[in-house]
């Protein structure tokens, strides 16, 4: 089952898991559940994609229930009318600019072709205007040895993307050095394997916590939030920051999940 964060006769909400897929893909042909056919099992009722998070990325995932409303939402998406607010836990203590805990990475990123499914793409293509928006919520330092230090330090994020380029989040907190934990393609193996040796966390520490966009129909301006799951609340307690967002915090839902989806708006 799914976790519904809001549902109306339009669109629909869910937390996806990490580690699952929106949709069947051949370049994942050992995966047998997606997000799609399991919502459509769930809510008796065709789902349409309208945006897309990474199989290992957790957190808010919007789908429309009608092609329209499907056209409509990526409308909006294309003219930048959704807000999209992640958070990661990244390597090393991150700072802002001057003396802010916040900053912005303005770093053009050339595609990122898949050998099959891209390959009539042109590999020449010119770099991409990119931009992503970041700030600091929490710092800490856990006495444990990972690669040539005694200690590691952790930084937890909130990023705020401006554009949508593949990987564009990964592969920034990458160009300032400070790569996501989990990430194994842009990121820092050593890092990784020691969050799951000394932490039991395994996987990309990348989540979609927050969207809000105009609702299709009505106007009304929609907010809707993606608790924690058990693997980011056990690291969250972990590393002292229990109270750094706790809006995001796990709350507890009733069976009809569906019925209680005010409270995330």
């Amino acid at each position: 089952m799914l976790e519904i964060l809001y549902q109306d006769q339009y669109l629909i909400a869910v937390n996806k898991p990490a580690g699952m897929l929106v949709h069947r893909s051949w370049l994942d042909r050992h995966e047998t559940v997606f997000v799609m056919q399991t919502l459509r099992d769930q809510i008796g009722q065709h789902v349409f994609t309208v945006h897309r998070l990474d199989k290992p990325t957790s957190g808010v995932l919007l789908l429309a229930l009608s092609s329209d409303v499907a056209r409509m939402l990526s409308q909006q998406l294309e003219q930048h009318q959704m807000q999209k607010v992640y958070h990661a836990v990244v390597r090393g203590y991150l700072s802002g600019e001057g003396e802010s805990d916040a900053g912005t990475v303005d770093y053009a990123l050339t595609e990122e072709l898949d050998k099959i499914a891209d390959k009539f793409a042109s590999p020449d293509k010119a770099p991409q205007p990119a931009v992503s928006h970041y700030r600091v919520l929490a710092q800490t330092e856990m006495p444990v040895a990972i690669g040539r230090y005694d200690s590691a330090r952790y930084s937890l994020v909130e990023l705020k993307p401006e554009t949508g380029r593949k990987h564009q989040l990964r592969r920034h907190m990458s160009h300032l050095r400070h790569p996501i934990i989990g990430d194994t393609t842009h990121g820092d193996l050593k890092q990784n394997r020691g969050m799951v040796q000394h932490f039991n966390c395994s996987g990309l520490m990348l989540h979609a916590s927050h969207m809000q966009l105009p609702h299709p129909a009505t106007g009304e301006m929609l907010s809707i939030k993606a608790p924690w799951d058990q693997r980011w609340q056990s690291v969250m307690t972990q590393f002292g920051w229990k109270d750094a967002v706790p809006e995001l915090e796990r709350v507890e839902f009733a069976a009809d999940s569906s019925q209680d989806s005010e409270q995330f708006l």
